[in-house]
């Protein structure tokens, strides 16, 4: 049952639904990752790495909420339940205890990696049946691919 009636055909809800829900999925937990890294990073380049992750976690609970609001306003629940997280994220898991900050800088290139790679999937899928949608996501790659720049540069 859905509360909020949707201007969209039953297939293109689907479709942009499901890549709304996945990149709410995995916007939460790269903040949880992000805040577990930055908790736990250590090293000569500890405080700008862990300035860094907050800015990470910042932007992504940023978009986090505006994803599953935009899922609500087409008549999609919003998921973002641990379990779901869980389950359905691309990101790899992080590494227990200290982290060294050249290894947290791996650690969230390679989410920021996994993180974005699925998003332009869902910015192919969404443009046809919703150009609203695709926008966000495209709004948000590109802060995520602004992220995973300046940790590179921070590797190199």
């Amino acid at each position: 049952m859905s509360v909020v009636k949707s201007q969209l055909s039953d297939a293109d809800l689907k479709t942009v639904g499901e890549a709304l829900r996945g990149a709410l999925v995995d916007l939460v937990d790269l903040s949880l990752v992000a805040k577990q890294v930055h908790w736990n990073v250590v090293g000569p380049r500890f405080r700008s790495v862990h300035l860094q992750l907050d800015e990470v976690v910042d932007t992504a609970r940023l978009h986090s909420d505006t994803v599953a609001e935009r899922c609500s306003a087409i008549g999609v629940t919003p998921d973002g339940r641990a379990a779901t997280v869980a389950e359905q994220s691309a990101i790899g898991p992080v590494p227990e205890g200290w982290i060294k900050d050249t290894d947290a800088i791996r650690v969230l290139v390679q989410a920021l990696k996994a993180v974005v790679e699925r998003m332009r999937v869902r910015i192919d899928v969404t443009g046809d049946p919703d150009p609203v949608s695709q926008d966000i996501i495209i709004g948000l790659t590109g802060d995520l691919e602004k992220h995973s720049w300046m940790f590179q540069a921070e590797s190199a």
